[in-house]
C-alpha cells in the first residue's frame, strides 16, 4: 500500500502526485486504454495550481518578488489559475488581486473572495485592448510596491512546471505498470499544460508519443495546427480553454504537436454526463472535452494503445450551468443529452 507525502511544508508541498485513472468503459468502447490525469486532486482542485505554485516561486527565486515584506499577486485569470494563485497566496502570506471576465461562474469569483482575494470581474475585451482584463492585471501591478503580475499567459514558468512535474508523473506511472504512451491530448487555454507534457513525452520517449491539441468552438488553435490561419467561429460553454492567439507558452511547443483535434460542445456536454454515469467522475466541461478528444485520438492508433488526457477540474464550480434545464436549452444542449441521462439534470 502506498501512502501521500506528508507535507511538512504546507500547501505547496501537496501539488502534484495525483493518480493516472483508466477509464475503464470509455477503454472498453474505443479498444484503446484512456487514462485521465486526475489533476482536480490538486489542494486548490485544479491542474492550475501546478503553475501557481511555479509562478510565484520563480518571482521569488529571481528576486521580483521579496518573500520577506508584505508582496502581492496579481493575474489576469478565467478562474482556475486565480484560485490556484490564491491557495498559493495566502499560505505565504501575500495579498492577491485577480481581473477576469464578467462571463465566468458565480462560485468562481465567490471562492476567490472566500479565500481572502480582490476580484475584479470585468467585460470580454480582445487582447489588443488595454481594458483587457490581462492588461488591467499587468497595469495594476506596476503600481504596486512589491507586487508581481505572474503573466500565465506567456511566463514560461507555467509550461516548466509541467515539464518537470506533470509529464514525469505521467510516464512514471504508466511504465510503472509495464505501459507505454502512445498519445497525449489536452486542450489549451495559456499552453502552459500542454506544451509542458508535450515538450517531457517528446523528450522522453524520442519522439514516441503523439501530442495532439484539443479545442473547442470559438477557438483558432484547431484552424492554425490545421491550416496555419487565425480562424475561430462560436463560442463553448467550457471556460478557461481556447484562444484567439499563440501565447508564448503554447508557441514554445508548436515546433512538436503532431495534430489537432476539434471538439463540438454537444459531445463534450455528453461526455460529462457520462463521465458522471459510467465512471463516478464529477468533472467540469474542459476535462470532457478532453476525453472527447483523447477518444477521438485513440481510435486512430493500434488496439491496445494507451492515451493520456487532463482531467482539469471537479464539476462543483459549473454545476449551477450544466446541470440546469434552463441553462442547457438556452445553450442549445439539451437535446444533445440521451434521455438515460437526463436523470442527472436536477435544476430547472
Amino acid at each position: 500500500m502506498s501512502f501521500p507525502i506528508l507535507a511538512n511544508k504546507g500547501i505547496a508541498e501537496a501539488v502534484g502526485s495525483t493518480p493516472l485513472i483508466k477509464l475503464n468503459k470509455v477503454s472498453r468502447e474505443v479498444g484503446r486504454n484512456i487514462y485521465g490525469k486526475a489533476e482536480f486532486q490538486n489542494p486548490g482542485g485544479s491542474v492550475k495550481d501546478r503553475a501557481a505554485l511555479y509562478l510565484i516561486e520563480q518571482a521569488e527565486k529571481n528576486g521580483h518578488l521579496d518573500p520577506s515584506r508584505p508582496a502581492t499577486i496579481v493575474e489576469g485569470s478565467a478562474g482556475n489559475t486565480a484560485i490556484g494563485l490564491a491557495h498559493i497566496a495566502r499560505s505565504k502570506g501575500y495579498k492577491s488581486i485577480f481581473y477576469m471576465p464578467n462571463t465566468q461562474s458565480a462560485s468562481k469569483i465567490n471562492l476567490l473572495k472566500y479565500l481572502g482575494a480582490e476580484v475584479h470581474a470585468v467585460p470580454v475585451c480582445p487582447i489588443t485592448d488595454p481594458l483587457n482584463f490581462n492588461n488591467r492585471a499587468r497595469d495594476h501591478a506596476k503600481s504596486l510596491d512589491n507586487a508581481i503580475w505572474t503573466d500565465q499567459f506567456d511566463n514560461p514558468a507555467n509550461w516548466k512546471s509541467h515539464y518537470n512535474t506533470t509529464g514525469p508523473e505521467i510516464l512514471k506511472q504508466l511504465e510503472s505498470a509495464g505501459l507505454t504512451c502512445e498519445a497525449f491530448t489536452c486542450s489549451t487555454g495559456t499552453g502552459g499544460t500542454f506544451t509542458g507534457v508535450a515538450k517531457y513525452l517528446k523528450k522522453a520517449t524520442n519522439n514516441y508519443s503523439k501530442v495532439i491539441i484539443a479545442d473547442p468552438p470559438g477557438s483558432a488553435i484547431y484552424s492554425y495546427v490545421k491550416t496555419g490561419e487565425m480562424s475561430r467561429e462560436g463560442s463553448s460553454f467550457t471556460e478557461g480553454i481556447g484562444q484567439g492567439r499563440i501565447t508564448k507558452n503554447l508557441e514554445a511547443s508548436l515546433d512538436i504537436v503532431d495534430d489537432a483535434i476539434f471538439v463540438p460542445d454537444e459531445e463534450s456536454i455528453v461526455m460529462l454526463y457520462r463521465l458522471l454515469d459510467e465512471e463516478g467522475l464529477f468533472l467540469g466541461g474542459t476535462s470532457a472535452l478532453n476525453v472527447v478528444a483523447a477518444t477521438t485520438a485513440a481510435k486512430s492508433l493500434p488496439e491496445g494503445s494507451n492515451v493520456v488526457t487532463i482531467l482539469c477540474d471537479s464539476g462543483h464550480k459549473y454545476a449551477d450551468r450544466v446541470f440546469s434545464k434552463k441553462w442547457l436549452k438556452e445553450k442549445k444542449l439539451y437535446n444533445s443529452i440521451p434521455e438515460s441521462l437526463k436523470k442527472y439534470i436536477t435544476l430547472e
